[in-house]
This record gives structure tokens, sequence and C-alpha cells, in this order.
């Protein structure tokens, strides 16, 4: 049998996994599949929203869930005056970036009940100002949003929500993701590759995360397994693709009527459509069934739940600007994840360096972790190359050593990567030129450089500089305001993606 890695939760009795299910031909399961719904969803979505005066509060752990969204606010803080001032703006939908995927459970948990205290008191606020008298967990409806390849701190960010707003029916497990390639099928959770193969979620290198691993590619047994059997896989509702696409939207809303007392269900889904059909039905169980519900999602979900249509992808310049002088400089990339579909960008990003006009700057972790007068000293000559090269014109890419170091426990892994990612926003932050662009590789690299190397405080999403890369115009109180920030997930495109995306940027 398989033990389970060390997880959020792994002080309780580890969960053995089941048969391991097989890999699939993403062709031909897909065929086999019942055609999708074929009503539009999208406009009946909209009603409810223009009508409701709900506000949708998203929780991301790390900034890679604003990728299928597009003119949504980000909040790096979530201070009572910054919440109160986004309620006061009639904002109907914003995300709180939580950074929790890089905390030990107990902050994760602090941080959540924190964030989650304040929305609520600051949404009351705001409705007794504007002459309404109710309360605040009653015009609020949060979003977990996490990993669609089901690393986070599950189910204790549901269980922290849950307990601050008074409890909930149930909260349902959403993982797909389209741009992603994950998909679940018959209750089974699935990451495709670059051959056309449908991976169980659990034979991924994601499922050996030190943090955060797990053994069940079946969501229903991830569910036991993750919450140690306080929640049985017979008693986790399975939403399924005939649910979807051929009952519609009453037959899932008729199954989330069915959730209470904080049951679980799992949601099967395979294209947007798919999440269109679930997020009709779970707004219609929220706002005309009154039922209290809570999403663990990944962002396709937060997409069609704010009932936002797919938008094209952001052309280089507007991504860049208009700024003559900065359109001369050139563009920085920091690379921290370690994943190995980055390392693959990366190996093809830097084989194409004259192409990209690229200067190559490689960080040696040993050398970070080993002294303070070693680092310091790293860091000050990789700060002077970047300067001058970006000074000059040359795009710059920051990257770690791919040899990735582990502690012997997970938080000392932990301990490890963010002492890495405090390395790469001291870069950032002491920046004196302002690049072309910046690409940040990773979630907690991009979230570490936003809030720290880059003071973001409140940005906008414009939408998407490749599929599953959003792109953040960096508000006024930030450093280089009006500049293009793009996230750029560790598991997110194929090998020459960020190699395509620089150079289209690096020749705009």
């Amino acid at each position: 049998p398989q033990t389970k890695p060390a997880t959020s939760n792994d002080d309780e009795a580890s969960m053995v996994a089941r048969i391991p299910e097989k890999i699939q031909d993403q062709f031909t399961l897909f065929k086999s599949l019942p055609p999708e719904y074929s009503n539009s969803i999208i406009p009946s979505i909209e009603s409810i929203l223009a009508t409701s005066e709900q506000t949708t509060v998203i929780l991301d752990d790390d900034p890679t869930g604003t990728q299928t969204v597009y003119d949504i606010p980000v909040l790096t803080e979530w201070t009572s005056d910054v919440l109160i001032r986004e309620f006061q703006r009639g904002t109907r939908a914003f995300y709180v970036l939580t950074n929790t995927r890089s905390m030990t459970p107990q902050n994760a948990a602090k941080v959540n009940s924190d964030i989650a205290r304040r929305v609520v008191a600051a949404a009351a606020q705001t409705a007794v100002t504007n002459g309404k008298n109710d309360k605040g967990a009653n015009i609020v409806s949060f979003i977990s949003r996490s990993d669609s390849c089901l690393r986070g701190h599950y189910p204790l960010e549901i269980d922290v929500l849950a307990e601050v707003i008074g409890g909930v029916d149930g909260h349902l497990v959403v993982p797909f993701f389209q741009e992603g390639g994950r998909y679940t099928i018959d209750d089974v959770h699935y990451c495709a590759d670059d051959s056309a193969h449908l991976i169980p979620a659990a034979q991924t290198p994601f499922a050996k995360d030190l943090a955060f691993g797990f053994c069940n590619s079946n969501l229903r047994d991830y569910v036991e397994e993750k919450t140690n059997g306080r929640i049985k896989r017979e008693d986790v509702i399975s939403i399924t693709l005939d649910d979807l696409r051929v009952g519609g939207p009453e037959v899932v809303r008729s199954k989330l009527s069915k959730l209470v007392n904080g049951a679980a269900a799992i949601v099967n889904a395979v294209s947007l459509r798919d999440m269109e059909v679930l997020a009709l039905a779970y707004l219609q169980a929220e706002i005309f069934d009154g039922k209290r519900l809570l999403a663990r999602s990944a962002a396709s979900f937060v997409q069609a739940r704010l009932g936002l249509a797919k938008r094209d992808i952001l052309g280089a310049n507007v991504i860049i600007g208009r700024g003559v002088e900065q359109q001369r400089k050139g563009g920085l990339i920091v690379v921290g994840s370690y994943v190995p579909k980055t390392t693959r960008q990366l190996e093809s990003l830097i084989q194409s360096d004259i192409q990209t006009n690229l200067e190559k700057i490689e960080l040696d972790v040993h050398c970070l972790i080993k002294s303070n007068d070693a680092k310091t000293q790293l860091l000050d000559q990789v700060l002077g190359k970047a300067e001058n090269a970006i000074s000059k014109g040359r795009n710059v890419v920051v990257y770690t050593s791919r040899k990735l170091l582990e502690g012997s426990t997970a938080a000392q892994s932990l301990e490890i990567g963010n002492a890495v990612s405090e390395a790469l926003v001291s870069i950032v932050s002491r920046l004196t030129q302002q690049p072309k662009f910046i690409i940040a590789k990773g979630g907690i690299t991009s979230s570490d450089v936003a809030t720290k190397g880059l003071n973001i405080r409140r940005a906008l999403v414009l939408g998407a500089a490749a599929p599953g890369v959003p792109v953040w115009r960096i508000g006024e109180d930030g450093k280089f305001p009006g500049m293009s920030y793009i996230v750029f997930p560790g598991n997110v495109g194929d090998d020459d993606e960020l190699r395509n995306l620089v150079l289209r940027l690096a020749t705009a």
C-alpha cells in the first residue's frame, strides 16, 4: 500500500490509496462523453448577477488564480479600510491574494479567518451606510481558489471560512481548469500531458509535493483522504457529466439542494460549458434557494461564476503600453518554480537567447542559504548585471539553479522555498530601471514579487498574455505604476510557451 506524503494535516492517521486509475487517451475518452448542454448559459448568469446584491470574494492562495478573468481587481492587503473602500466602490467581485500555499497550516488558517471576518464586517458596514439592514455574511459569496493539481490547504481553508460565516450547507471541490488541461471524468481528476494523455492526478509530480502530497485521483477518495476520514467517500455527492450535460442546471440545482450540514460534493467537468451549467445552478441554489455554499475551485469555475465569456489573448502592444522610453528597455523574467514543466520552458527560453536578445543569470540556491555574506554578494552581482542589461534594451532571465533542495520536513521545505523567493524579491525591489515588462514564473514566486518586490496593493486583471497566463496592471501605489505584470504559473503551457511569449513582447 502507498502511504500519504506529508500534508497540511499529516498529524492525523494516513489514508491508503486505492488501486491506481489508468492513464487514458484524451481524444478517445472525450469522444465517449455525452455532448455539452446546448442552451446558452452566460445570459442567465448575467441576469441573476445584475439583480443580486451579492458580492463575490475570491480568496486566492497564489496569484495564478486570476488566469481566466478580466476587468477584475486584485487586492494584496486586507485591512478593514481597504476592504470597506472596495465595497464602497460598488465592486461586485474581487480577489484577495492570500499566498497561503507558502504558509504553515496555522498561518494559513489565521490569514483566511482574518480576511473573511473583515470582509463580512466591511460588507455589513457598507450595507448599513447604504440604508440596508443586512448581515455581511448574507451578501458575500466566498470562493476558495486553489490549485488545479489538488495542492493546498484543503480542507483547512474551507473549514475556516465555514466557521466565520456561521456554517454552510456544503462545499464543492471543482479542480477543472481548461487552459491547464485539468479534467475530471467519472470522479477521477486528470492532468493532460503534451501527448494528449490524461494522467491521473495522483500519478503526477504534483502528488509528490512535500507539503501537500496526496495518494488518490478519485476525488471522492481524495476528500476522504484529506479530511482524514471525517467525510467518507460514500457520503460525497458526485455531480456527474450526465448531470451537467443531459440534466442541465435544474438537475444540478436539485443535487445542490441535498447538501446539508457541511456535506461535500465533487464536480466532473471537461469544458467551460460544464462550468457554466454548474455556476448557474450554484447561483440559483444560493440566491433563490437560500443554500449556504462554498467552493474550493481552480480558476475556470471563477470565470463561469462571474459570468465572464472567454476573451481573446491580449496583444503585445496592449500588454506593454505605449511609453516610448519603456519600449526601449529590456524585459525581466524571474523564474523560481521547480516543477518539471517550468524547467523545460526555461531551457527552451535559454536556447533562444539570440532571438530573444537574452541575458541569462543563474542564482545558485546553495549560495543563497549558505551564509548572509555570500547571499548579499551574489544578489548585488545579479542586480548589477540585470540593471545594465535592461538599460541597454536586453531582456534578462534570472532563474534559480534547477536542483531542488528539499528539507527533511514539509516546514523546512517551505522555509527553503521562501528563502529562494526572498532572494528573487530582493532583486526586483531594488531595481531602478523600469523594465519593458516583468514576467514571474511560479505561484510563490509571482506572489512575493507582486507584493514585496513591486509593492502591489491593488491591481486590475487585464486578461491573459497566453492561455492561463494572467496580466495585471499595477496600481498607483505600486512600484512602476501602470506597468504590466505577467503571472506565469509553473504548470501551464507547452515547453515553448514562455519562449514564445518573451519573443512576442521583445519584438513589440
